[in-house]
């Protein structure tokens, strides 16, 4: 069966990116949770997904950048704000996180943190990479390396599975709005890892997984029938 994972925590059914999303995916028995991360002024890893910060109904809020903000300039403004670090240590081994850093993002703040949390009993089975940039891929893998890899990737099939050889994984993700089934099973037949986003659909889950999909990466895993491997509508 398909892994389920939970996009931004669990977004259709709380607020994304904060503890309260990745409660409801854990609720709604997903298998993995996808985070955004970026980095403030102050050097902490926050989980954010645009540039700049948005209230819990996605509306822009202040008027800088996250990356020009500290800390506790933003959880004024948003006192529900969650650091990397405290996402995984709420998760603490359930199931892994899936670490998505936004392009241009300085990695060593994030590489601190996942560092840290090695020492606190964090295990790299617990956590993995993923971006939509190659070079940041590169500088998280280079860095940690016991943590597996996920490349991400809009729409061509050809240059995912090249950025995925150039990093050594099986592992990839793609918009939904670009696969089909032909290609997810000659992706399949290749051995690698497959994962849709972001796929609200159980039908058309089920019908894919049948072609070999990976994994559905969505928005509402309560959708998703767990306890019977099967997906329904």
């Amino acid at each position: 069966m398909a892994i389920l994972i939970g996009h931004r925590g669990a977004r259709g059914l709380a607020p994304e990116n904060t503890i309260a999303a990745l409660q409801a995916g854990l609720d709604a028995g997903v298998d993995m949770l996808e985070i955004d991360v970026r980095v403030t002024r102050d050097g902490v890893p926050v989980l954010h997904h645009n540039k700049c910060l948005q209230n819990a109904l996605g509306k822009r809020i202040g008027g800088k950048a996250i990356a020009f903000c500290t800390l506790a300039e933003l959880r004024a403004l948003r006192p529900d704000l969650a650091t990397l670090e405290q996402a995984i240590t709420f998760v603490e081994h359930r199931v892994p996180l899936m670490i998505e850093v936004k392009p241009h993002v300085d990695i060593q703040p994030i590489v601190a943190v996942v560092t840290k949390t090695f020492s606190k009993g964090t295990r790299a089975t617990d956590l993995l990479w993923a971006s939509f940039s190659q070079k940041t891929l590169r500088g998280l893998h280079t860095a940690v390396p016991e943590l597996e890899t996920i490349v991400l990737e809009h729409w061509s099939g050809v240059r995912a599975s090249y950025r995925a050889r150039q990093l050594n994984t099986k592992r990839l993700a793609m918009n939904r709005r670009f696969l089909w089934w032909f290609f997810i099973r000659q992706m399949a037949k290749s051995g690698y890892q497959l994962s849709a986003y972001t796929l609200n659909n159980p039908a058309k889950a089920a019908r894919w997984e049948k072609d070999g999909l990976y994994g559905v990466i969505t928005d509402y895993p309560d959708r998703f029938r767990r306890q019977t491997g099967t997906t329904t509508d």
